[in-house]
């Protein structure tokens, strides 16, 4: 059997603190009427696995499958969060040593799930398709590099007319002034953004249509409506420059616009950063039907912040291997860019439970975050890592020893949740930084124990 976590990783695992409560009443035996843990060798599918039948308002007890070597998880459960409650519980009950182990073949519900992933991870690892056939990466005819010149030319075009046109449609909005901007409806952004799909500059259109909701984001609006303006047209600029640019921010700026960077070019062409790395916290965004997690580290010894990205459809789980609290060791090969944040795991050595991480002042926070912007005027959010007590006068927010203090997001709640585990008390807080205000994603008890926020 694979080595038994603890309850503090698996309380990790915990999409909100919400989750965490629900789970105490799932952890007796009375709420199981079936529970295995089995070997990989076990199953034939070469992974450690857990399983369980979970009684619930249902007449039929909920099914419940986890793969740990993701992990991943299966639950005929309809709860949207992810993991659910029943995989929660399931993994604390193991981790507690109350799921037998050694239970013989899974259930037939619970097998054929796992190796379906057993059959896709081998594929992955072969490079050859679930079919057995060919994997594109290693079989795929050569491009014509003349016509990938072509539609780069073409795209390179496109994207210039594109900026054109957005430049002359800034000028309008700042012409005619932003009064009738809380009027005007969404479609006053997303006919523009519409144009910068067509000129292929998604992130462009992109960022248009969140400006949808500015003018309705309490006082204040009018200036940070403005500010986007100029931004957007200081990436315009830029890139009609591109060639008078540092090659750093000049990736910068294509990233901006929408050019992506393939994985493997990434991988190809970086230098690995091996590191202990400590999860600092995610956050789950939807973007177009599209979940993203943004997970965030800091390498212990480096002291360097990086972030993580995953994907999925709506109603697929996202990659839960990085877990707040923990510490990977690990190589990270970093995107290129004027500030370079985001980051592929390219190799993984071991994960352990981890301490809390060093935490700053408000000052060096926003030292830092300085810095950053000097480099990259286009940075939303940046990795905070604060020592500081929790406030509600004036309004959510917190600070530090020195008396310094930076609001909570205004959409990132009351802050309640802080104020009940800090007891008034200093805490170390883990989050991201954004010109709206601190979004706490992790904090840290008095017991040293990760609690997601």
């Amino acid at each position: 059997m694979t080595e038994r976590w603890d309850r503090a990783r698996v309380l990790a695992l915990a999409p909100d603190a919400s989750s965490q409560r629900a789970i105490q009443s799932l952890t007796s035996g009375r709420a199981w009427a079936a529970s295995g843990a089995t070997p990989g060798a076990d199953t034939g599918t070469g992974q450690a696995a857990l399983w369980g039948e979970c009684r619930g308002s249902a007449s039929a007890p909920y099914l419940t499958v986890v793969d740990l070597s993701g992990p991943a998880y299966r639950c005929s459960c309809p709860s949207r969060k992810f993991p659910c409650k029943h995989a929660l519980a399931l993994l604390l009950l193991w981790a507690d040593g109350a799921v037998p182990e050694g239970a013989g073949e899974p259930p037939g519900w619970a097998a054929s799930w796992l190796a379906a992933r057993a059959v896709k991870a081998g594929a992955a690892g072969t490079g050859r398709t679930a079919q057995g056939g060919p994997g594109a990466p290693q079989e795929q005819k050569a491009k014509d590099p003349k016509a990938a010149v072509r539609r780069a030319e073409q795209r390179e075009a496109r994207v210039a007319s594109g900026l054109t046109e957005l430049d002359r449609w800034l000028c309008d909005q700042v012409r005619q002034g932003l009064a009738a901007s809380q009027q005007a409806g969404y479609r006053h952004w997303d006919d523009i953004a519409a144009r910068m799909v067509d000129a292929q500059a998604p992130g462009l259109a992109e960022r248009l249509r969140e400006l949808a909701s500015v003018p309705h984001s309490g006082p204040g609006w009018d200036g940070r409506l403005l500010e986007e303006y100029a931004l957007l047209r200081l990436l315009a600029v830029a890139y009609a420059r591109r060639a008078g640019l540092p090659g750093a921010l000049r990736e910068t700026a294509r990233a901006r616009i929408g050019f992506s960077v393939r994985q493997a070019d990434v991988l190809a062409g970086g230098e690995p950063v091996r590191d202990h790395w400590q999860v600092l916290g995610r956050r789950d965004v939807e973007q177009d039907r599209v979940r993203a997690r943004r997970t965030w580290l800091r390498g212990r010894k480096s002291g360097r912040p990086a972030l993580v990205l995953s994907f999925a459809p709506a109603g697929v789980g996202l990659d839960d291997s990085l877990t707040p609290g923990t510490e990977v060791d690990a190589s990270l090969v970093f995107y290129p860019g004027a500030v370079p944040l985001r980051a592929i795991v390219q190799a993984r050595q071991d994960t352990v439970p981890g301490r809390p991480p060093d935490g700053d002042t408000v000052a060096g926070l926003l030292a830092g975050y300085a810095a950053a912007l000097a480099e990259d005027p286009w940075l939303a959010t940046w990795p905070a890592v604060l020592d500081v007590t929790p406030a509600r006068s004036p309004g959510p927010a917190v600070s530090d020893a020195a008396g310094d203090a930076v609001p909570l997001h205004p959409e990132a709640g009351l802050g309640w949740t802080l104020l009940a585990l800090s007891g008034g008390h200093q805490l170390t807080v883990a989050g991201e930084w954004t010109p709206r205000g601190l979004w706490p994603l992790t904090a840290w008890d008095e017991d040293g124990m990760a609690v997601p926020l």
